[in-house]
């Protein structure tokens, strides 16, 4: 791999890389950093967590020029959340030459946007129907702008944001660099890359096999009464630095988060109903260590890109292969290992093993630990924690005190209380979780490429049919005249439109059809995250 310095990049830059850690480029950066240096186009095929965001971010920052007052460049993100995480490293990027970058997304004050636009950032990182509302406001210009980046942009068609994304580029010069992002190479992809990129170099770095082989992955079968408890030995057994715990319903992460409290874990969840300010002060708590756990819905975690995570918890099993890939991807990133643990009931070992066929890895079956070895592993990572207190050294402010009490008591009683001290008191609640209903394996095409989009539709948006030909009730197409478009005619809001960046908590479609991607229906009834046609609302609601 070559290091940073190979590269040509300028002081402040290298600096900048430095700081953060970096010391050799990962495959991705090595093969687009020095496309982009050169201006030329590109598609680069990689999942997240391979450094990707650097990849483009360093030739970005190393190729503008801090006196510029204009928006010189833009990056389309699908999510708020990914559109946080890009900003705060393209931020750190260029913190030293003094280069300007701006969130816009979805679920903040657009006052307050409009606010730091006036602060002339250079670099734009948002979601496109919040930044489409700013265009219209004439608070966004892109006249100017040299450099477009499209980031997960096979998410972004997903969630249908194909219209939104070709209207913007559409304002944005001719003359200009454009790098895509995506992790799978669909049709609607091609179709992008070639409608807007001009012959562009292709830089693929996606492995042979799916799932990452440094995540150690193994399943246990368990009743679903006895789930929590199960989680709470694993917990107890490993004492995880940072564990990720995904459920299938928002239902599930807020019951799930609450018991995990009440046991005395440092837990809380994470889903689309809760506010922009709830949810970035759950992952600034996560991310700096407040944290211990953190409950998730998958549309939730979509983006996150948390360092440190040591443990992923499957306590529901996933709709289909890719939310596995994309849940158990969170651990086990920059060369790090990291551990997949999945609870399987025994209705569900079906699914299970169609999982393992689509991801091409067999996932190991490991028993449920008993509360003996739960307790005994709790003991072990504390002990363990007090000895690395010891090997640094940075406790002599304490040794008068240690003194004191060893001329009075047992030094065994007195490490035993210290133990049972640092453990912490295990609180003996009970507690009961709505059950939720098992998944069933489906006959489906083993597609990974194309799983999770529906089908007849040519980018997973609006205005689909159903396979019969038909459209879903009262859902036109975008604009359309029928009852279908955004509040029942042809005009929408874009503003309205942004919800679809993280959670659709202030719209519902015609009546009272509510409901959130993350849990089970989107807002027009529809399982949003399905690759066909099935009926789950019992399995979901």
């Amino acid at each position: 791999m070559k290091t940073f310095n190979e590269f040509g990049l300028e002081p402040k830059v290298l600096r900048a890389i430095t700081e953060m850690g970096f010391e050799e480029s990962t495959p991705i950066q090595e093969a687009t950093i020095p496309l982009a240096m050169e201006g030329k186009d590109l598609i680069g095929q990689a999942q997240t967590g391979t450094g990707k965001t650097a990849a483009f971010g360093v030739p970005l920052v190393h190729k503008i020029q801090p006196s510029e007052e204009r928006i010189v460049a833009l990056i389309m993100c699908p999510t708020r959340e990914l559109a946080i995480q890009v900003a705060e490293e393209i931020g750190k990027l260029g913190r030293f030459k003094g280069i300007r970058s701006l969130p816009i997304y979805g679920g903040q004050d657009i006052v307050k946007q409009i606010r730091a636009l006036k602060k002339r950032p250079q670099i734009i990182i948002g979601t496109p129907g919040r930044l489409l509302d700013h265009i219209n406001r004439k608070t966004i210009k892109l006249d100017d702008v040299q450099t477009v980046i499209l980031d997960e942009a096979d998410e972004m068609l997903d969630m249908g944001f194909m219209e939104d994304i070709q209207g913007i580029l559409k304002l944005v010069p001719e003359e200009r660099h454009t790098m895509l992002f995506s992790a799978t190479m669909p049709v609607n992809i091609q179709r992008l890359a070639q409608q807007f990129l001009k012959n562009p170099q292709h830089v693929s770095v996606i492995p042979k096999q799916v799932s990452a082989p440094l995540i150690q992955q193994a399943y246990i079968e368990v009743q679903e009464k006895m789930k929590f408890e199960g989680l709470c030995r694993l917990l107890d057994m490993e004492a995880p630095e940072l564990a990720i715990i995904f459920g299938r319903t928002k239902r599930r992460v807020d019951e799930l988060s609450e018991a995990l409290q009440k046991r005395g874990y440092s837990a809380e969840g994470l889903h689309g109903d809760l506010s922009q300010n709830q949810r970035d002060n759950v992952m600034r708590k996560f991310r700096d260590g407040s944290l211990d756990v953190l409950v998730a819905t998958d549309v939730a975690a979509r983006g996150l890109d948390v360092s440190g995570v040591t443990h992923v918890v499957n306590f529901d099993l996933p709709q289909d292969p890719e939310s596995y890939v994309h849940r158990i991807g969170r651990t086990g990133r920059a060369g790090k290992e990291g551990t997949a643990w999945t609870f399987v009931t025994p209705r569900e070992i079906d699914h299970l093993h169609f999982i393992e066929k689509i991801t091409r890895h067999r996932i190991t079956r490991m028993s449920l630990p008993s509360l003996a070895e739960a307790i005994e592993g709790k003991q072990k990572a504390t002990a363990e924690r007090i000895l690395n207190l010891v090997q640094e050294e940075a406790i002599n402010e304490y040794k008068g005190v240690a003194i004191q009490l060893l001329e009075q008591y047992d030094s065994v009683n007195l490490l035993a209380a210290a133990i049972k001290l640092l453990s912490g008191e295990k609180k003996e609640v009970d507690i009961e979780l709505t059950p939720e209903e098992p998944l069933r394996a489906k006959k489906r095409r083993p597609d990974v490429r194309t799983a999770g989009r529906r089908p007849n539709t040519p980018y997973g948006g609006f205005g689909s049919r159903r396979p019969d030909g038909s459209r879903p009730e009262g859902r036109g197409g975008y604009g359309s005249s029928s009852g279908g478009s955004y509040g029942g005619g042809r005009s929408r809001s874009y503003e309205g439109r942004d919800n679809r960046d993280g959670s659709r908590e202030n719209r519902s479609y015609g009546g009272n059809r509510e409901g959130s991607r993350d849990g089970s229906r989107d807002n027009r009834g529809y399982k949003r995250e399905s690759s066909s046609y099935r009926s789950r609302d019992t399995q979901s609601e």
